[in-house]
């Protein structure tokens, strides 16, 4: 078994590949790097045939998204590695990037997943919006990270240089042990793309587990590579999505008063997007709360699961807000991470 495998799922990429696998080749020695291909029509399977004979490539049958396409690619190569690093195509790397992360791993057991320093390809003194320094959630299931909420991104002054434990690690960067990975019960495929990270984490999280960042590595993300930001279809999925990560992993009591509550927060976002003009968005806050409904049958036995799997044992519920961030950003305007009470966070 290797130590370290680079795994880049691939749909249609090529000028991504072009443009950000030399520097994961150069700066990526001591690790095997393979790409998942999730059934792409342009020519970026032959491109890497041509011009990257030495990386694995592992075939889809099918385009089943972020989540499916991992699941698919990765029991192609279960066993082979120890640790996964799961990495965009859109993500430039920077010399010394994997050992920091690896030798935190290696020391602590209990650690699962980490991500490195997340900044901004197009603008590399910012942090990028997925993931940035470590992810976080807070009381009523609404992600947010040290360096980012919500749409407001902060500039890396390195105020938060250090290493942590979070909550979630972004997918965009994601290294974990493949063996829990797998045992966990790898991504939701109900999710399609967007958020299926963290709700592997928080499934980590309620068996114990850590989720850290760890700064000392440094990538470049360029972000909407397949699905602008201000996509409707990328807003759905987040809504959606979000939904139904609160719904299976919240062990906390009144979940049907949570989930209630949500929809209200969720209803004003509509409100707000309305308000700026922007009815797609807000079509699509609606959407998504009308399919998580459709799909409560199925997130209710998936949430038994969870439970059984994870009976009896101390969920880890370290980088819990217990406040809200929706309260703490638009009405106490908080921009940023550092101006949270540190008291308000489960350490």
């Amino acid at each position: 078994m290797s130590k370290v495998g680079i795994i880049i799922l691939n749909w249609n990429g090529k000028q991504h590949l072009q443009t950000f696998l030399p520097s994961v080749v150069e700066n990526s020695q001591d690790a095997e790097i393979v790409v998942i291909d999730n059934n792409s029509s342009d020519d970026s399977v032959e491109f890497l045939k041509q011009n990257y004979p030495q990386i694995k490539l592992v075939h889809n049958a099918e385009n089943g998204g972020f989540a499916k396409g991992y699941n698919d690619g990765l029991k192609q190569i279960e066993g082979q590695f120890e640790y996964y690093i799961l990495l965009n195509s859109d993500v430039e790397v920077t010399p010394n990037w994997i050992n920091p992360i690896i030798n935190l791993m290696e020391n602590d057991s209990t650690i699962s997943a980490c991500q490195p320093k997340v900044l901004a390809y197009n603008n590399k003194s910012s942090f990028e919006h997925a993931g940035a320094c470590g992810g976080f959630i807070d009381k009523n299931g609404y992600p947010f990270c040290r360096g980012r909420m919500f749409e407001n991104v902060e500039k890396d002054t390195n105020q938060y240089d250090n290493k942590t434990e979070v909550f979630w690690a972004t997918g965009a960067c994601m290294f974990v042990r493949s063996s829990i990975f797998h045992r966990l019960g790898v991504f939701d495929e109900e999710y399609f793309a967007h958020m299926e990270e963290i709700d592997l984490c928080w499934r980590m999280k309620l068996h114990g587990h850590k989720i850290m960042v760890n700064p000392e590595s440094v990538v470049y993300h360029l972000g909407g590579g397949t699905l602008s930001y201000k996509s409707p279809r990328k807003v759905y999925l987040n809504f959606r999505n979000s939904l139904f990560t609160l719904y299976k992993n919240y062990r906390g009591s009144f979940l049907v008063t949570k989930i209630a509550w949500r929809f209200c927060l969720d209803y004003l976002a509509a409100f707000v997007f309305m308000a700026k003009g922007d009815f797609k968005a807000s079509w699509q806050v609606i959407k998504a709360q009308a399919h998580f409904i459709g799909k409560i049958g199925s997130m209710r036995k998936k949430r038994r699961a969870i439970k059984k799997s994870a009976n009896n044992l101390v969920m880890n519920r370290s980088g819990f807000y217990t406040k809200s961030i929706v309260f703490s950003h638009f009405v106490k305007k908080i921009s940023s991470f550092s101006e949270l009470d540190e008291n308000n966070f489960i350490r």
